[in-house]
């Protein structure tokens, strides 16, 4: 067991070692739009495998994670815009906004404590639900955040583009806080705390049984997911630097679920999988769109293609393997290092031959 947790912590700082070399790769020769793509997954991951925490090990089915996400987006984006756009743009904003421009990490963990709070308040009438009614309540709470997005034309520019925003976003800021998300909810997970939210998935009744809180443990996720979905909103608003409510909105939300799906609910790592797996698939098939000339064969261009495969693809997932790719397991990557399994099956024998009669 020690060999195994050794072989594991070994796998894992060696992973980190080499996706450090990979973004020092891409940070330095790579183009605009591999950065672009690069960044785009990294973001995702944080979506991902935040909701993964409500959806997956606590059973509850939440639309409305890209809520939670243009609230952080908006509130960060207020707080870093400079004081002479401010004015410009926004020159309703009460005095104690207007007259601030806040650093980038403080902003967005403003933003993300907003979410939170948010959440929280909401969560304390959402979280009693049960079934498919936490889905269409969670969706309508999407739904009050874009009226709201649209109709405060005080604080957020309403239907117009909000613009203006720093572009402090980078590769690092990306995947540091990707990297961030994974710990907490894997160590979330693997906690107490954890054990609780997958009793409530499994059995409601049993866990109630046991004296475990039905409603702590779905807070508890629906409060660290917004965190990181808030997170995720402010790291996306200032990479674009413009938007508007419509970019958090349906089309956003199915493309989180399906990567949440496809990768496999009650997954961390099919969770990264599935968002890998979507996001190249994606730009492949959007470059496809343009047209294919293949010099014996022609494909005109197919302008919205991609997104009629990738719910077709979302269908048959959905019918042919309904757990996602990964179904629910995680993968072990101490198993991936030279010499693992021949250790562990000399332990294996090891333990036999002590177990054998004499």
């Amino acid at each position: 067991m020690v060999t195994a947790r050794r072989s594991n912590l070994l796998a894992v700082l060696l992973s980190l070692l080499i996706l450090v070399a990979v973004l020092l790769v891409i940070d330095l020769a790579a183009s605009a739009y591999i950065q672009r793509v690069v960044m785009g997954l990294g973001i995702s991951i944080i979506l991902v495998v935040s909701l993964n925490l409500l959806n997956g090990f606590t059973g509850v089915f939440s639309l409305g994670q890209v809520g939670f996400m243009a609230i952080g987006a908006y509130a960060a984006a207020i707080l870093t815009l400079p004081i002479s756009l401010k004015s410009v743009n926004l020159p309703e904003l009460p005095a104690w906004l207007g007259e601030v421009q806040a650093p980038f990490l403080l902003a967005t963990l403003a933003g993300a404590i907003l979410a939170t709070v948010i959440a929280f308040l909401v969560g304390l009438s959402l979280m009693r639900l049960t079934g498919p009614y936490v889905a269409v309540a969670t969706l309508g709470f999407l739904v009050i955040v874009q009226v709201i997005l649209v109709n405060w034309d005080r604080m957020t520019r309403g239907a117009r583009t909000f613009s203006g925003v720093p572009p402090y976003t980078t590769l690092w800021w990306v995947w540091g806080w990707a990297v961030l998300t994974t710990y907490v909810v894997w160590r979330l997970v693997r906690s107490a705390y954890g054990r609780r939210m997958m009793a409530v998935r499994d059995n409601e009744i049993a866990a109630q049984a046991l004296g475990v809180s039905v409603m702590r443990s779905r807070l508890l996720a629906f409060c660290v997911s917004a965190f990181f979905a808030a997170i995720a909103g402010s790291l996306w608003a200032h990479f674009f630097t413009s938007f508007s409510p419509k970019a958090f909105y349906f089309a956003e939300t199915f493309s989180i679920i399906t990567m949440l799906v496809i990768g496999g609910m009650g997954s961390i790592s099919g969770s990264i999988v599935g968002v890998v797996f979507v996001t190249l698939l994606s730009e492949i098939l959007r470059n496809a769109e343009r047209g294919i000339n293949l010099g014996f064969l022609t494909i005109p261009p197919v302008y919205g293609a991609s997104q009629i495969i990738m719910s077709v693809i979302f269908v048959l997932v959905i019918i042919f393997r309904p757990k996602g790719l990964l179904g629910g397991r995680e993968l072990d990557l101490g198993r991936l290092l030279p010499g693992r399994n021949r250790r562990a099956a000399a332990e294996s024998r090891a333990v036999g031959g002590d177990e054998r009669p004499s």
